[in-house]
């Protein structure tokens, strides 16, 4: 049964059966600091002036404005941080920071642990990621009746891959020496690490629909713990393997999670605006309005 209030789906989808617009008690749609009730209201500005330049609906150039924005600022800020390495790799040398963590992976290796790790690697590659993504957004879609998991990952996957090639192409960092990598070696700029960037926005934003509507603590838990895992160690067997240097899969890490805040910010933007028309006030609100840690009498223990 929908809630009260809620509005109806738009032309041509189902109603979705899924609560979309919670994470156990915590109200996605409900903006505790100033700051986000400014962002919202600006966005919120900026969509229904294009909106009646283009024709689209305001909640939903709502989500590509915050996303688009979002995407460019997490760009700008991780080519700066390229730059700022690069300047101090030519004062210092390589040999500061990657080079002892490449080595001290390669003391590790043994014939079973570098099989072992190649496959796992292949998960994060285009292939393995698409299949792995494609498939639980899909089963996400049809059991929930909602066109938001395909949506939302749609726009995760295609910022990945643009961040991944914008990236490479205008930093252009060598790979470690072929002599260290293990076999098949890549030809591709090195930085940022590209499975662990799409690794870390596809399995979020997995994880990220996972949580939607969920109740139970010990499954969000579950959800979050087997995200992190396998986000690092996607990253490390990156070092591992000595196709990327350890700077290139932090960079992944770090536009990966800057994207996937995005692209959850922007969501919830759409889910605020798609509710209750308005964008919050951006005046403080009193103690008694905050969230009380409670929904509908369901208790997050």
């Amino acid at each position: 049964m929908d809630r009260p209030g809620r509005p109806p789906a738009p032309h041509g989808l189902p109603v979705p059966r899924h609560d979309e617009e919670h994470i156990g008690a915590r109200d996605l749609a409900d903006w505790p600091t100033v700051a986000g009730r400014w962002l919202v209201l600006l966005v919120t500005v900026a969509a229904t002036r294009l909106a009646r330049l283009v024709g689209w609906g305001r909640d939903n150039l709502a989500l590509v404005v915050t996303a688009f924005v979002g995407g460019a600022l997490v760009l700008v800020l991780d080519l700066l941080a390229a730059k700022v390495y690069d300047a101090v790799l030519d004062q210092e040398g390589l040999e500061t920071l990657d080079r002892p963590v490449l080595d001290a992976m390669v003391a590790l290796r043994t014939p079973g642990a570098d099989a072992a790790v190649g496959a796992f690697t292949d998960l994060g590659g285009i292939v393995g990621m698409s299949i792995l993504a494609v498939a639980l957004t899909g089963a996400l879609a049809v059991v929930r009746r909602s066109w938001t998991p395909v949506l939302l990952m749609a726009m995760a996957a295609a910022g990945s891959v643009l961040m991944t090639i914008v990236g490479k192409d205008l930093i252009g960092r060598s790979r470690p020496p072929v002599t260290l990598a293990v076999p098949p070696l890549e030809s591709s700029p090195s930085f940022p690490s590209g499975h662990t960037l799409n690794a870390t926005v596809l399995i979020g934003m997995l994880a990220y629909l996972a949580l939607l509507g969920s109740a139970r603590v010990w499954l969000r838990w579950l959800v979050v713990v087997s995200g992190v895992l396998f986000v690092v160690s996607m990253g490390l067997s990156r070092v591992y393997l000595g196709h990327h240097w350890l700077t290139d899969v932090v960079a992944g890490w770090l536009l990966g999670l800057g994207w996937l805040a995005t692209v959850v910010t922007a969501h919830r933007v759409r889910a605020t605006l798609r509710r209750s028309g308005q964008p919050p006030s951006t005046a403080a609100r009193p103690a008694s309005s905050r969230a009380t840690g409670t929904r509908n009498g369901e208790h997050d223990t």
